[in-house]
């Protein structure tokens, strides 16, 4: 098919808008950078090993020996697909903080494969601890929806479960060092589920969230134990005045959630301030603003003054 004459000076605006300097747009003839579906294939190459037999090929019952095998296998195979892409993203990161001068190419940037060595050696030691957290959090599902007929489909069906497991895997990651890597990962979560999880955010044990569409925690906000939270709600920072100072890195901008709290469906918690006591109740389309007794119970809003 012949190009309409239209369509080539599309082409070559495009190209001359390439070659303009864009930084923030453009990665042309640069480095390798994480990309989406090798972040997707690490989430399920870790679903596989924390849920073996639900998750990646069926896997007979073997002796230990044998099964021990399979496993190495498997851990084998996600080292190599977290290493290469913990690799670019710390280089991309260093190149962020360094520039293009004083930062080389990934495979000999020595400094840089050491980091990724490293990280995902802390991950991995990681890995039976997050499988007991993430048995919590299915038997929280189980235990809190009536609805569930087992566990077996609360792990294969249920979005809030998938979301809370790729979070776990993502925030252990950023925990042990790693960069870009964890952010993809939770955002394939929510294209999936319509659940944004920052994996920055920390949560305690058995944490269940139900139906899960809208729900976002944002990158500051602290959770505890046994919490339980229901579709739309939202765990946000209060906006920036026009003119503010942009807050600094890691500053508290989101609510603690404390043990034992229910948030019902379409609530939002706002502000770095703002404690929700132990045991608290939080009604449906609830907005809130300033702290919330323990074992309190709020409908309609909660606004702090000034």
């Amino acid at each position: 098919m012949t190009a309409a004459p239209h369509d080539d000076r599309v082409v070559d605006e495009l190209v001359d808008s390439y070659l303009t300097p864009r930084p923030e747009i453009q990665h042309l003839g640069s480095y390798e950078l994480p990309t989406v579906a090798e972040a997707e294939r690490i989430v399920e190459q870790c679903r596989r090993l924390l849920f073996p037999g639900f998750f990646g090929p069926s896997v007979a019952r073997q002796p230990r020996a044998e099964l021990r095998e399979q496993v190495r296998e498997w851990v084998d195979d996600l080292r190599g697909t977290l290493r290469r892409q913990v690799l670019r993203g710390l280089h991309h990161q260093q190149y962020l903080e360094l520039g293009a001068e004083r930062c080389a190419d990934p495979r000999e940037a020595a400094d840089c494969v050491e980091a990724a060595e490293a990280v995902v050696g802390r991950f991995l030691a990681r890995l039976p601890a997050l499988r007991d957290q993430v048995a919590r959090d299915v038997r929280a599902a189980y235990d809190g929806d009536p609805a569930a007929g087992g566990l077996d489909e609360v792990i294969v069906c249920y979005p809030g479960v998938f979301a809370v497991t790729v979070y776990r895997l993502a925030h252990a990651l950023l925990d042990a060092g790693g960069a870009v890597v964890p952010r993809m990962m939770t955002e394939l979560a929510h294209e999936r589920t319509g659940i944004d999880i920052h994996p920055g955010a920390t949560i305690g044990d058995s944490f269940f969230i139900d139906h899960g569409t809208g729900v976002v925690i944002g990158q500051t906000s602290v959770i505890g134990n046994r919490v339980r939270i229901y579709q739309g709600v939202t765990l946000g920072a209060l906006t920036v005045p026009r003119g503010a100072d942009r807050p600094a890195p890691g500053a508290r901008r989101h609510p603690t959630i404390e043990d034992d709290v229910v948030i019902y469906a379409g609530a939002t918690i706002l502000g770095g301030d703002t404690v929700i006591g132990k045991g608290a109740v939080i009604g449906g389309n609830a907005w809130v603003t300033a702290s919330v007794a323990p074992g309190a119970v709020v409908a309609g809003s909660v606004a702090r003054r000034g």
